[in-house]
């Protein structure tokens, strides 16, 4: 769920469920340079996180582990103060991961806001699968949730894709619906005609041109990149490479994953569209056009 802070007109939305608060970031700290990487949840995260991490070191060979240099801020599973403690420490160019949309977080000139749009149907059928990999008995745990653990009845993917295709919900209550996601991209589309600190990143487009969208990262970001050093940094930012190092770079800091390598499992576009007959597809073109703009559908769907 989410809820309008009463403070100003201009505060923050605050979307709050089990796992999450996007209240954890009032009154963040925020450092000249600071990148923000906002998306729904499947949608590149670890990607741009990645492809930040080796723009900011320009080398492959990290300091961290991947989520413990870029923490998820918004996320229960870790105290507060605590990730509040270990940015405050860093010394390089932060870069922060959420799963909030834009208008849950301040918007602070100093820093910069990065949004990676995957076709929504891709981004469900990913969505799915991870969450046959989640242990959410742990996560129950870990976030201090009341009651007793009941673990969720599974349902086929067809039928559950179809299903959260139809499902009519607020952004607010469930930001990873097809609402969700809808608002989440239409609002950093709209930002980022006045909001010269927000970038807008296909994921098919780093799947066609991985190198040219990190040279475009990289400028919007003020950053500089010797041209010796773009083959090894684009190949430690490849689909394979990234799995290979699934340890270190997969977001699995607290053990949610039951298997971390699992977490990489395609990084490949069309997953939605396999599953869903013509009829189907059509469904889906009709509900989305009612969420969103023509033009955010015409470059989200291309």
């Amino acid at each position: 769920m989410a809820e309008s802070s009463t403070s100003s007109p201009t505060s923050p939305v605050r979307y709050r469920s089990a796992e999450e608060d996007s209240a954890r970031w009032n009154g963040f700290p925020f450092r000249q340079g600071d990148i923000v990487i906002s998306t729904r949840s499947k949608s590149g995260t670890t990607w741009m996180q990645m492809i930040c991490a080796l723009l900011v070191f320009q080398t492959p060979d990290l300091p961290e582990p991947l989520p413990v240099m870029s923490p998820w801020l918004d996320h229960l599973v870790v105290p507060e103060d605590e990730v509040y403690t270990r940015l405050e420490a860093q010394r390089h160019r932060r870069f922060i991961k959420t799963h909030t949309p834009l208008d849950g977080i301040p918007i602070d000139e100093r820093a910069t806001y990065v949004v990676v749009a995957r076709h929504p149907l891709d981004m469900a059928v990913s969505l799915y699968h991870q969450g046959a990999n989640l242990d959410r008995e742990r996560i129950h745990r870990l976030t201090n949730q009341p009651g007793p653990f009941k673990p969720p009845k599974p349902s086929p993917l067809r039928e559950w894709l179809l299903g959260w295709v139809e499902r009519d919900v607020s952004p607010m209550e469930a930001m990873d619906s097809l609402p969700g996601v809808m608002w989440h991209l239409s609002d950093a589309w709209t930002r980022r005609l006045r909001q010269p600190n927000v970038l807008l990143v296909h994921y098919d487009d780093l799947l066609a041109d991985l190198t040219g969208q990190m040279r475009r990262v990289a400028r919007f970001l003020g950053i500089g990149v010797p041209e010796d050093r773009w083959p090894v940094l684009a190949e430690a930012a490849t689909f394979g490479s990234m799995r290979a190092r699934a340890g270190e770079l997969a977001p699995n800091a607290s053990g949610i994953f039951k298997d971390t390598t699992a977490f990489f499992r395609r990084g490949v576009s069309g997953s939605g569209r396999e599953v869903l007959s013509g009829g189907e597809l059509d469904r889906y073109r009709e509900r989305a056009s009612r969420l969103a703009p023509p033009d955010l559908l015409e470059w989200l769907h291309r």
